[in-house]
């Protein structure tokens, strides 16, 4: 029989590999294969929105899991904004970072990191994937943008250290990202290997202030990105790289906690070596518990592991790297708060008042055009929605003011005006003809070709057009009348709030 000591740690070594994994998996209840290998070591599961239906069942999952394993680790990618997995079938009740980093109130930023811990705690999940630590320097970046507190180092800086220390008050564990910084990126690691060419001092000035932040505000853990940095390794992606990680993360900014990688199933990672050669190199690196995606199998945590042991056997990877990893994610397993024994029902859902949405649409980027049209309207004639190809860290949940109608259940702006749906292969036909004012509302609006032409084309043939960016928008803002800067429910309210206030000024005010 093996022999257990205190942290689940055994004399064979397939155990510590066990623990260093992090697989995902479809279904609202647990598989026997991730209940058997979770006894048998396992350390954890990543919880997606497909995971999720609503906050009893997941507390019942999380309860199975951590009983298979009460060292488990249950992380969940909960940013509290445009990426939610709580709150998927509807959209996340909370602002987002950019949003955030615009209103600038780090007491602010705490609060609401805080209710997404306390809710995290009720359904029995230990680690968050949050908060983005990235630096959206590039306007054109396709997979953060509003996950960013925003552009400046510095404001990042305090907003990333004001999420750590909110969410960790709860218990729950904080995991800054995507280290050493995804935001200089015009491409997306799910896709593709993103490429930032600058110079490591660019990267202490820029990418690395956040993550300073985050380790001096005490993260429990920290995700590394699939990006490569030529000028710091030309051939590894940062997630693979002992410099990276073990040298620029170990090294220099002097982090004790659990390096986490982001998912391996990502092109960034594993496109070149697929998923088992990636763990062993994540390892080798200096990562000690491995993402491996959002649908595993048993095969394939079969095959993961079996790489990990031929590689230790053949002494590409030290079976000390392996067991030190195990220990630092064992220990983080045994920190985490205990799975509540009650349902907690509707619990975990904030409610925001009327003062609280105006803070919020005080931060959108507003036009004296946008607010002109608005307030000369005793309605709006047309909702032209924009839909894009959804990012995949996002996903497909309800986002903006069609969520926030769709959760509310009642009667909007929205409800009066003609709904058309813009798509890339939908085009917009006769704009001249459509109910006016016509409101355009989109995500990332100067990204999609598509999207700029129609604006264009409705701008060319009227002066009615209100066009709302609930993305990144352009540096010049010249599709984004509106810039949100989110685009999460909460957002949605705000501005649906923002819109009816404005349209109420002209109603009671004309005699």
């Amino acid at each position: 029989m093996t022999a257990l000591h205190e942290t689940g740690a055994g004399t064979h070594l397939r155990r510590d590999i066990l623990t260093t994994l992090l697989p995902g998996f479809d279904g609202t209840e647990a598989p026997d294969w991730v209940l058997r290998l979770l006894a048998e070591g396992l350390g954890g599961v990543c919880l997606f929105g497909q995971n999720v239906a609503d906050a009893g069942q997941l507390r019942a999952l999380n309860a199975a899991l951590r009983t298979a394993n009460p060292l488990a680790v249950v992380a969940i990618d909960e940013e509290g904004g445009d990426v939610t997995r709580l709150f998927y079938d509807r959209g996340a009740p909370y602002p987002g970072n950019a949003v955030l980093g615009r209103i600038d109130d780090t007491e602010l930023t705490e609060r609401v990191a805080r209710a997404v811990g306390e809710a995290l705690v009720a359904t029995g999940c230990t680690v968050a994937f949050a908060p983005d630590a990235d630096v959206n320097s590039d306007a054109d970046n396709p997979v953060i943008g509003v996950r960013s507190f925003g552009a400046d180092p510095e404001l990042a800086a305090r907003h990333v250290a004001a999420w750590v220390r909110g969410i960790q008050s709860t218990g729950v564990a904080a995991s800054a990202k995507h280290f050493p910084g995804h935001g200089d990126t015009s491409s997306d690691s799910h896709l593709a290997l993103p490429v930032v060419d600058v110079p490591l001092e660019t990267l202490r000035d820029r990418e690395l202030v956040p993550f300073r932040a985050a380790i001096a505000a005490g993260t429990r853990t920290i995700m590394t990105s699939h990006i490569l940095l030529p000028r710091l390794d030309a051939e590894q992606p940062a997630t693979l790289s002992p410099r990276i990680v073990h040298g620029l993360l170990r090294g220099e900014l002097g982090f004790e906690g659990v390096i986490v990688t982001d998912a391996l199933d990502m092109q960034g990672a594993s496109g070149v070596h697929g998923i088992p050669e990636a763990a062993v190199r994540a390892l080798a690196a200096g990562c000690d518990l491995l993402c491996i995606g959002s649908d595993n199998t048993d095969a394939q945590l079969g095959e993961i592991a079996a790489g990990i042991e031929d590689a230790i056997r053949s002494g590409r990877l030290p079976a000390e790297r392996v067991r030190e990893a195990a220990a630092r994610v064992r220990e983080l397993g045994a920190s985490a708060p205990t799975v509540p024994a009650t349902d907690v029902g509707a619990a975990i859902e904030p409610r925001h008042s009327p003062e609280e949405l105006a803070r919020f649409a005080a931060a959108f980027d507003v036009t004296d055009a946008a607010r002109s049209r608005l307030v000369a309207s005793a309605r709006i004639g047309t909702v032209v929605r924009v839909d894009t190809v959804a990012n995949i860290a996002i996903g497909v949940a309800p986002w903006g003011p069609f969520a926030a109608a769709a959760a509310s259940g009642e009667p909007t702006w929205l409800d009066d005006a003609l709904l058309v749906v813009l798509a890339a292969d939908t085009p917009l036909a006769a704009p001249a003809s459509l109910p006016g004012p016509v409101l355009v509302v989109g995500k990332d609006l100067h990204r999609h070709p598509f999207a700029v032409a129609a604006i264009d084309a409705l701008r060319a043939e009227r002066d009615d057009v209100v066009t709302v960016d609930m993305g990144w928008p352009s540096d010049d803002r010249a599709v984004a009348d509106i810039a949100t800067f989110g685009a999460s429910r909460l957002v949605g309210e705000a501005l649906g709030a923002f819109v009816a206030a404005s349209l109420a000024r002209v109603q009671v005010e004309t005699p």
